[in-house]
Order: structure tokens, then C-alpha cells, then sequence
């Protein structure tokens, strides 16, 4: 077994596409249309579906925002240097919601951006994600 997809329902597909492929640099891996069910689902990731984890936006046509609720936690993104990764996300208009720095009572460096429906998505210092 392994994992496939993450799925998360958004309000606006063109506004989400554009965070995940412009800002966080993942690529629209495919994208269809169920107009029979009034919405689309979109795949974006940083690999093929047959060896990388994806995630899936679902946009229901009728539905322009959704309450997140308080069993939503994060998805992750292990990066390379999280400073320059954060500045070149604000540079794209992205939101950094907590700048890098290490986790509490831990000392993983970590970060968290927010996507355009309020999803968080925390950056981890790989280099120190064994420090953990």
C-alpha cells in the first residue's frame, strides 16, 4: 500500500491552482471536468502520480468557500533552505503565517504559509528535520 492523494475542496480552482503551481511550484498533473456532478477535480504535485503522493483540489461549482473546521491540521513540504523558500513566497504574494524558526519544545526548524482558502501548509528544514 501506499498513500495517493491528499484531497482538499476549495472555493476558487483558478486562485488555488495558482498558489500550488506559481507560489509553492508544484505542476498541474491532470485536470477534468464532471459537469454531470457540477464540479472539477484538479491533481497537482512535484512528481508523477505513479511514484509521488498528490493532492487533489475538488471544486464543487456551487460552493465559493467552505469552513475549515478544527479537525484540519496541515499538509507539510520538506524544503532545502525555508528562509529563501518563505522570501520567494511572500515575493509571489503568498502568506507566511509563521516565519522560520524552530518548533516548539523540539529543534526542527519549521514554517507555515497559507493557502487562498486558509489551508495552513508547514515548510520543514530538511536539514534539520532529524533533529526532531
Amino acid at each position: 500500500m501506499r498513500l495517493l492523494h491528499t484531497m482538499l475542496r476549495v472555493g476558487d480552482l483558478e486562485r488555488s491552482l495558482a498558489f500550488y503551481t506559481e507560489v509553492l511550484g508544484m505542476r498541474l498533473l491532470r485536470r477534468k471536468d464532471y459537469p454531470g456532478g457540477r464540479f472539477t477535480l484538479a491533481f497537482v504535485g512535484y512528481g508523477d502520480e505513479s511514484d509521488h503522493t498528490v493532492l487533489e483540489l475538488t471544486h464543487n461549482w456551487d460552493t465559493s468557500r467552505y469552513e475549515l473546521g478544527d479537525g484540519y491540521g496541515h499538509i507539510a513540504l520538506g524544503v532545502d533552505d525555508i528562509h529563501s523558500v518563505c522570501e520567494r513566497i511572500s515575493a509571489k504574494g503568498g502568506r507566511v503565517v509563521r516565519q522560520p524558526g524552530p518548533m516548539k519544545h523540539g529543534s526542527t526548524v519549521i514554517a507555515f504559509v497559507e493557502d487562498p482558502d486558509g489551508y495552513k501548509v508547514e515548510l520543514i528544514q530538511l536539514s534539520s528535520r532529524a533533529a526532531a
